[in-house]
């Protein structure tokens, strides 16, 4: 008999039910083996060598394993194929003292995909193990080196991170550049026709030369145009019909599932990821066997197996029809240069598995994800979406003050749906009446219209995730971790849908920007992405790649203890007396942001956290007000101040306003609308 180690119980269930009473399949739960938590772990003066220690929670089935591997005759290790995976197949070789245990991978959890792999065992990849190590090793040295220096400079209980720190810098600098941000007043004009039906055209040119989008500055330059083309004859210059082709998107990596989750199902890049771990790993169907309905779900790669490429396309002629169906497969080229092409793009395992079919057996959230990748992987594969495209120049004859102006209509209509009988994405008809060459038209009206600049967005976690990709920030596993660790550390706060800063965040990224630039340099951080890829690949050692990195780093780190003056600034007098004591309070900046302490500190710990009040009555009591609250995850939600004699509270933001239908209080949601906050009304104010 044969013992297989997989990393999670739902794993092992899966593939105990395709292996059959020939093989034992057993799970390790998660890693087993990690640095210690209260010493640095690693002997700097031996090469970097890392002291490994069984995980407390791991010690109890490590025994059981330990006990269990001599009844078999071969020991099969057939964790994640990543690096993650490959590091916890050796540590669990190290850790159950297995002689010769062989190494498989797979994509997919299906029988054909077990069977293949079983048939090409190999060893550990200690390329892979190397480059695990190093990327743990490196941030052990910079947290457990760097945070007591934040602990004495700034305040106790803060952390930096090697590559969060860098994704803390980018919402740092987004929301300077809004905090910076100074609207420009401009203005757009645009005349209403006569026909059937009316149409509106946009004013574009004046004197056959284009106007620039910001050139009328003001209300007055508006009036002056409007007056001057009032005395003008309109008609029908130019006409331009094209045939217009939108392409479908590629299949899913782990970056573009993540951000196409947060922006059509509003999960959190973990939340993604976890239930896409459940799709992988099983989910128990009617026959009542576990199924991996979803290949692995940690990859870079655009690449679909031609087995399966072969049943998309087989399934688009059945379903849809051949019009549907390109005469060759669509294949995409991923822009990443790090991506993994062996590895294959997220997609379903068992096609035949409609979302539809076995709604019954998923929970809600499995099925909107396992529609959305089963949708995308369909998608991929069909024919393009053909638009016809009509723009319209009108001319005008020569005005008063001796202008002749142009305005341009465009016109958009849906000729042939194709990729988008499956993956819809909003595009309105903007359908134009039959227009002749020189065919005078008759003026409805001039609008005038004033508009401003508008500020760089602020980060959602799906623009973040995408804005490390770009920047090469990271790898397929590591996007979810890095946005969970900056909420969690209280640098990020999640606001509706937007990352922002805290102040400590600020505080912090400042620090780091000031003394310690190459923590959060974006190219050094990349490069250094780029080396532990290297390592996996077998081009290079890991031990000179953190000798070259630790070395200059620890230098400037003795420096550092003498020139950081420490943060003064974090304390601030305040208006509130001590209830315990009588002294004064003051402002603290904490972990979790600023909070009241009792200056008479040690002597007295009085505490009390400072109300973020939002200005808005509380319906309940009426004698307390709605203050923002944030959860131990970070999370944001809107309680009464007379909490615990008061517990009303909301997930959204109350905007002051009553319902017109209800009265009960208006709320802004995730998607900047504004509701009724009574779940029994249906009120919506645009």
């Amino acid at each position: 008999m044969q013992l297989v180690l997989v990393e999670s119980p739902t794993k092992s269930k899966t593939l105990q039910g395709f292996l059959g009473s020939k093989y034992r399949v057993y799970a390790s739960y998660g890693h087993i083996r990690d640095l210690p938590e209260r010493e640095l772990g690693v002997n700097i003066k031996n090469d970097f060598k890392p002291k490994y220690i069984i995980i407390a929670k791991a010690r109890k089935n490590i025994e059981y394993l330990k006990d269990q591997v001599p009844k078999f005759s071969n020991i099969i290790l057939a964790t994640d194929e990543d690096r993650e995976g490959e590091a916890i197949a050796f540590h669990l070789k190290e850790a159950l003292n297995l002689k010769n245990p062989k190494r498989i991978v797979f994509h997919e959890i299906t029988k054909p995909a077990i069977e293949e792999a079983l048939k090409n065992p190999r060893d550990i990849d200690i390329n892979l193990v190397d480059a695990q190590q190093a990327r743990r090793i490196l941030d052990r040295l910079v947290g457990y080196k760097l945070s007591p220096l934040l602990w004495k400079k700034v305040a106790r209980g803060l952390s930096a991170g090697r590559v969060q720190s860098v994704a803390v810098r980018l919402v740092v600098e987004r929301q300077k550049e809004i905090d910076g941000f100074k609207p420009t007043e401009y203005w757009g004009i645009e005349a209403e026709f006569k026909n059937n039906p009316n149409f509106v055209s946009i004013l574009t040119k004046k004197d056959n030369k284009t106007i620039p989008k910001l050139s009328i500055k003001t209300k007055t330059q508006a009036e002056e145009i409007v007056k001057d083309l009032k005395s003008v004859e309109y008609g029908i210059g130019n006409i331009e019909k094209k045939e217009i082709r939108r392409y479908p998107l590629p299949p899913f990596t782990t970056s573009t599932l993540q951000q196409e989750a947060s922006r059509k199902l509003r999960f959190s890049a973990k939340q993604t990821m976890f239930i896409a771990q459940q799709l992988y790993e099983g989910v128990t169907l009617k026959n009542k066997k576990s199924v991996g309905l979803i290949t692995y779900m940690r990859t870079d790669s655009l690449n679909l197996a031609g087995q399966a490429i072969y049943k998309i396309r087989e399934l688009i002629y059945k379903d849809f029809g051949k019009k549907y169906l390109p005469i060759k497969p669509n294949f995409y080229k991923t822009k990443s240069k790090t991506a993994q092409e062996a590895h294959e793009a997220i997609r379903p395992t068992f096609l035949e598995k409609k979302p539809e079919e076995i709604k019954e057996y998923l929970n809600k959230n499995q099925f909107v994800l396992y529609n959305l990748i089963w949708q995308r992987a369909i998608a991929c594969q069909m024919e393009p979406a053909i638009f016809d495209d009509t723009i319209i120049d009108i001319e005008t004859t020569k005005s008063k003050n001796n202008h002749i102006y142009g305005f341009r209509t465009t016109g958009h209509i849906l000729k042939f749906d194709g990729f988008l009988k499956v993956w819809p994405i909003k595009s309105e008809n903007l359908i134009l009446p039959e227009l002749k060459k020189n065919e005078p038209l008759d003026l409805i009206k001039l609008i005038s219209n004033q508009h401003f600049t508008q500020p760089p967005a602020p980060y959602t976690e799906a623009t973040l995730v995408k804005a490390l990709e770009e920047n090469g920030i990271g790898r397929p596993s590591t996007y979810a971790p890095i946005l969970e660790t900056i909420q969690k550390r209280g640098y990020i706060i999640k606001k509706i849908r937007y990352l922002c800063p805290t102040e400590m965040g600020v505080l912090v990224n400042n620090l780091l920007s000031e003394h310690f630039p190459q923590i959060v340099d974006i190219k050094f951080t990349a490069k250094m992405e780029n080396d532990l890829d290297e390592i996996a690949q077998g081009k290079r050692k890991w031990v000179p790649i953190i000798e070259k990195f630790y070395w200059p780093f620890e230098e400037n780190l003795k420096k550092k203890y003498d020139e950081i003056v420490k943060k003064k600034a974090l304390i601030e007098k305040s208006d509130e007396i001590c209830e315990k004591c009588g002294a004064a309070m003051v402002i603290r900046m904490g972990r979790f942001g600023k909070f009241l302490a009792c200056s008479n500190f040690p002597k007295c710990r009085n505490t009390k956290t400072i109300e973020n009040s939002t200005g808005v009555k509380c319906p309940k009591c009426i004698e307390g007000k709605i203050i923002e609250i944030k959860t131990k995850k970070g999370k944001i939600f809107y309680g009464c101040n007379n909490y615990p004699n008061c517990k009303f509270a909301l997930w959204n933001m109350p905007t002051g306003e009553k319902c017109p239908k209800c009265d009960s209080l208006l709320v802004k949601t995730r998607q900047d609308k504004v509701k009724c906050s009574n779940k029994e009304c249906n009120f919506t104010k645009e």
